[in-house]
């Protein structure tokens, strides 16, 4: 049995936001399995301060590398990923996800030969290893023929890329490349149905632990039926503690790094918006008080602001304003920061990568 508040400060070294951080970004990311990205800075940061190194630089090594990359593997929500995850991922949880498409692709007024013909034209323009930024991969499809107006754009290539045609890779002027799948990423992972369940399982509550098998279900769009087969598989390899009556899986040396880390672990953390530590749950209120969470998420829009983070618990929201040299940190606070987290705000921005 653990408390809450226990609870919130395994999170933090299960995911090494605290305690030994991972050599690479590559290894950060492969212990998260998946970070949430459809904020590419903010997935850049998140991250970056997970590591050694502590640079954007670094994971921008990865993407460029090929180690790391891109896509929408679960939710219909962008990602940053192991690349060589990518393509069990999206065999595993795509099919979900996809079984809308038809329905949006009519409502956009979208024909599934359009659709096919938009995958032709990009599989054209960049095989041999050719990268394209997105403004330049839609003239293509544009120019063939296929109308991007609207929505119409966004909803191809994120078709292209759930059924495993495109992906996104190296950063090209600040923005990241798409790029083939099956040629960027040259080292693939296939699993069977069963083996993939029992993976995501394993490799969620090794890097996201204590959490809930409801925890997992929300994270990755699956029911609990599915859910249960993968944990039932790995069973043997996670660890359990009990939070108010509810089971919690995690990894079996979670607790033991808790006890070396602690006190880093109850320090300040400044967390970008969709950062894992309050994304990756179903149930966050351990971390964030349930009467202050629509100050995250301000009328539910599903733009996550970047949160303060003291002792395990979210105390506020935070900020930057201005440019360059000119740039500082706001921070907005639910009720009021102790005296010592408001002072140490600015050198802990100062250092985030």
């Amino acid at each position: 049995m653990t408390t809450a508040r226990d609870l919130a400060l395994l999170r933090l070294v299960a995911q090494r936001v605290a305690g030994p951080p991972p050599a690479t970004a590559t290894e950060a990311v492969r212990l998260l399995t998946c970070v949430q990205g459809q904020d590419l800075p903010g997935a850049l940061t998140s991250v970056a301060l997970r590591t050694a190194e502590r640079t954007r630089a670094g994971v921008e090594a990865a993407l460029a590398a090929g180690e790391v990359v891109r896509s929408w593997p679960m939710r219909g929500t962008l990602h940053l990923l192991p690349a060589e995850d990518l393509p069990w991922m999206l065999d595993l949880l795509g099919p979900r996800v996809l079984a809308g498409a038809a329905q949006r692709r009519a409502a956009l007024g979208l024909t599934e030969a359009e659709a096919e013909r938009a995958r032709e034209l990009v599989t054209a323009a960049l095989t041999g290893g050719r990268r394209c930024g997105r403004k330049e991969l839609l003239a293509v499809v544009a120019d063939g023929g296929v109308a991007v107006t609207g929505q119409r754009g966004y909803h191809l290539l994120w078709y292209l890329a759930q059924t495993g045609t495109l992906c996104m890779g190296p950063m090209a002027g600040g923005e990241q490349a798409f790029v083939l799948l099956d040629e960027w990423v040259t080292a693939q992972r296939r699993l069977d149905r069963d083996t993939g369940l029992g993976e995501l399982a394993l490799r969620y509550f090794r890097g996201h632990g204590p959490a809930t098998v409801a925890d997992l279900a929300r994270w990755a769009g699956l029911p609990l039926t599915d859910v249960r087969a993968g944990v039932a598989a790995v069973r043997d390899r996670l660890a359990a503690v009990e939070v108010d009556g509810r089971e919690h899986l995690l990894a079996p040396e979670t607790p033991d790094l808790l006890a070396e880390h602690r006190a880093d672990a109850a320090g300040l953390f400044l967390l970008p918006g969709f950062d894992e530590f309050v994304l990756g749950y179903a149930d966050r209120s351990c971390a964030v008080p349930p009467e202050f969470a629509d100050r995250i998420v301000p009328g539910g829009n599903g733009v996550f602001r970047p949160t303060v983070v003291h002792r395990g618990r979210v105390l506020g929201t935070w900020a930057w304003q201005g440019r360059g040299a000119k740039r500082s940190v706001t921070a907005t606070p639910f009720t009021t920061f102790p005296d010592e987290v408001a002072a140490a705000i600015p050198e802990v921005a100062a250092a985030l990568p």
